[in-house]
C-alpha cells in the first residue's frame, strides 16, 4: 500500500493510499489550509477536510503533503516553495489524493503569512476548481515531467 506520514502533534502514523483512477465530486467550496513554514498544516477549514477525507485530529500537526498525488512531479513543489519562501504569492494546477485514493483537481493560490515585521511565520492556500483547459495543460505537462524525474 501507498506511503506512511507522520502527523507531529499526535504520533500517529498515517497511511496513505495508492490512487485509484476515481475522481471525488468537488462542489467548487474553497478548500483553505494554512501552514507553519516546515509546510506543517495547523489549520483546515471543513471543505478541506470533507474533500480529503482525513479528520481534522490527523490532519492537523500532519506534513501537507499527507494529500499528494503521485502523478505530481517534484519540480512543480519545488517551484512552488521558491516562490512562496521568497515572499512571493504562487498559483498553480495540483492534483491531490483523498483519504481513500480517488483524486481531485484544484487551482491552488498560496501566499506567506507575514508577522507584523514582515518575517514570514507561514503560508495560508486556497484551493478552487480549475479551468478544464488550463488543468488539461497542467496535467499533460506534469506527465512529461514525472516521466523526466
Amino acid at each position: 500500500m501507498g506511503r506512511t506520514i507522520k502527523n507531529l502533534i499526535t504520533g500517529k502514523t498515517i497511511q496513505i493510499p495508492d490512487p485509484l483512477e476515481t475522481a471525488v465530486e468537488y462542489d467548487g467550496k474553497v478548500m483553505i489550509t494554512e501552514t507553519d513554514t516546515a509546510g506543517i498544516i495547523t489549520y483546515a477549514n471543513r471543505k478541506f477536510l470533507e474533500l480529503t477525507g482525513y479528520s481534522k485530529e490527523d490532519t492537523i500537526g500532519s506534513p501537507h503533503n499527507i494529500n499528494r498525488h503521485p502523478d505530481m512531479p517534484k519540480a512543480a513543489f519545488q517551484d512552488m516553495w521558491r516562490t512562496l519562501k521568497s515572499g512571493e504569492s504562487w498559483e498553480g494546477i495540483v492534483k491531490n489524493l483523498n483519504q481513500d485514493g480517488r483524486y481531485y483537481t484544484v487551482t491552488v493560490w498560496a501566499k506567506p503569512k507575514l508577522d507584523e515585521k514582515g518575517k514570514i511565520i507561514g503560508y495560508i492556500a486556497g484551493r478552487k476548481i480549475p479551468d478544464e483547459g488550463i488543468m488539461q495543460s497542467a496535467l499533460n505537462r506534469y506527465k512529461k515531467m514525472k516521466e523526466a524525474e
